[in-house]
């Protein structure tokens, strides 16, 4: 990055603290002593999509994880330590698994575009893709195909989640504790609930086929989340 353009960045850090403690003095030195979040969010690394932003939260009240696609699998650490960190450690009470229309990784999957190493881990969409192959190919244009892949696939990450053994132990243990999967419209602003809303083991596949069917029954009718 030229210096200049870095330089930039700081000047406009100075300019947000300036406008902060402008408002509220004490802010910075109630934040060092504050994060006990309620909400953990698990969403794509798109520069669009700003967690706090898109739910109105201040600083210390949403843990973030963030990766391509917003992808869950079973054997990545970095996902797994978060989740352990926010529900074991932080004691979230909500994971939000938060997908978004107009997903470049969503996009790049469906096409079966070469992009390089990120290509192994796109492969986790092409295999819902391929799982729900003839419903979306029945769908009338792309853009309708894209969006339903994208909510298909927040179904099927917020079940893996649901899955890992994080959230199996803090159930066993009766620690209060609620998946939800949502999609972000870029277009809108608008987050929406898929109602996909997972709370207990014994739940989750049922949950999950009334999702998949919900889905499945909004993209027939042309409608959306």
């Amino acid at each position: 990055m030229p210096k200049a353009n870095l330089e930039r960045l700081f000047a406009n850090n100075r300019a947000w603290v300036a406008s902060v403690l402008a408002d509220d003095a004490q802010f910075f030195e109630r934040l060092k002593h504050q994060q006990a979040p309620q909400y953990l969010w698990i969403g794509c690394s798109d520069s669009r999509v700003p967690a706090n932003q898109i739910i109105g939260l201040p600083p210390g009240e949403v843990f973030v994880h963030r990766n391509v696609a917003n992808v869950v699998t079973h054997t990545d650490l970095n996902c797994l330590s978060v989740l352990h960190f926010a529900i074991e450690i932080l004691k979230v009470k909500q994971v939000l698994l938060v997908g978004h229309y107009g997903c470049s990784g969503i996009a790049a999957a469906f096409d079966g575009e070469r992009l390089g190493v990120s290509d192994n881990w796109l492969q986790h969409v092409r295999d819902t893709l391929e799982r729900h192959r003839p419903s979306i190919d029945a769908l009338p244009d792309r853009d309708s195909k894209l969006r339903k892949l994208c909510e298909l696939h927040v179904a099927v990450q917020a079940v893996n989640v649901a899955r890992t053994t994080v959230v199996r132990d803090a159930w066993s243990r009766g620690q209060s504790l609620a998946v939800h999967g949502c999609v972000y419209g870029l277009e809108d602003g608008l987050l929406r609930n898929l109602d996909i809303d997972l709370t207990h083991p014994d739940s989750v596949r049922e949950v999950a086929a009334k999702a998949f069917a919900a889905i499945e029954k909004r993209a027939g009718e042309g409608l959306e989340a």
